[in-house]
């Protein structure tokens, strides 16, 4: 638990629809403070999981909390902020009266100038939400999110259509809120954000949760390391040591894929004494993340053919 109080909670949850289950059974634990990621291919039973925690739907079986609370009971969603990436919003109405009117539902809300020096809409407000481009609706979805001072908060895909400049800020925005003691949920397709923010990860494939971790502690699940060098030896030679997983060559550099990283650096060097610029590199998150969905997706299949 890392001593940190949870904030919201997922038990032995199963979700169908229909004859499709969505999650099968799983458990899932928010915590002050700390900024989950949540992860998982197209499918995997993500934006479920979060339906169920928002109360917008219901389990079938298993217990859902937010804030020790029935996330329907409005004590409960006053403590929340959410940016989810379908969102609909009144496109006649200016930037401005947007943050004043979702501000209203919350107790203690911030400013409106607040609300938008965090998100960074500062000279947005008198703009109709309509007229906005893709970039500038998000950066007010996210100002929407923070107006109630939420503790918890779901993000739901924040940067996409960000440029790099917007989505530093945001980032840096999330990161403040967090050592505040804000608690964040994070949804993306870029691993890299994911890579950058979170406290712990959870994946999920084919509606259950199949790691969880610190960032480090999963990208430690794959062996593979890669090792970048300049190096005249042949690819072929290389490609026929027992070690060596892959290997590609993009001009003179030699890319290899390894998971014995320290055998194949001796051979390398033992073979060319002119090699130079030698990197190794654990996996990153996007790697860890394609391995271990690759090998959900192989147990499913070969557990498919023996019930066949």
């Amino acid at each position: 638990m890392n001593g940190r109080t949870n904030v919201a909670s997922l038990r032995g949850v199963t979700k169908r629809y229909g004859a499709q289950v969505a999650l099968h059974g799983i458990d899932l634990e928010l915590r002050r403070g700390e900024l989950l990621a949540l992860l998982g291919p197209n499918g995997a039973g993500k934006s479920t999981a979060i339906g169920l925690l928002l109360g917008l739907i219901r389990p079938d079986a298993g217990e859902v909390e937010l804030f020790g609370r029935d996330p329907q009971q409005l004590a409960a969603r006053r403590r929340i902020g959410v940016m989810l990436q379908s969102a609909e919003l009144p496109a006649t109405l200016r930037v401005g009266e947007l943050l004043r009117l979702t501000a209203s539902y919350y107790p203690e809300p911030l400013s409106v100038a607040e609300s938008a020096e965090l998100a960074g809409i500062d000279d947005l407000l008198m703009r109709p939400y309509a007229k906005l481009s893709g970039g500038q609706k998000r950066r007010v979805q996210f100002a929407l999110a923070l107006c109630g001072r939420p503790e918890l908060i779901f993000l739901d895909e924040p940067t996409v259509g960000l440029d790099i400049e917007a989505r530093t800020k945001l980032w840096a925005a999330i990161r403040e809120h967090v050592a505040a003691g804000c608690s964040v949920v994070l949804t993306t397709h870029y691993l890299e954000e994911a890579e950058a923010l979170a406290d712990r990860v959870c994946m999920m494939a084919h509606g259950r949760m199949i790691h969880e971790g610190s960032v480090d502690e999963l990208r430690a699940r794959v062996a593979v390391k890669r090792i970048r060098c300049l190096s005249a030896l042949p690819i072929d030679i290389v490609r026929g040591w027992s070690e060596v997983n892959e290997v590609r060559r993009d001009g003179e550099r030699l890319h290899i894929g390894t998971a014995e990283a320290e055998n194949v650096v001796r051979r390398l060097l033992d073979a060319d004494h002119a090699l130079r610029e030698l990197e190794v590199h654990r996996a990153g998150l996007a790697e860890a993340f394609t391995e271990l969905t690759r090998d959900v997706s192989a147990e499913e299949t070969a557990m498919a053919e023996q019930a066949a």
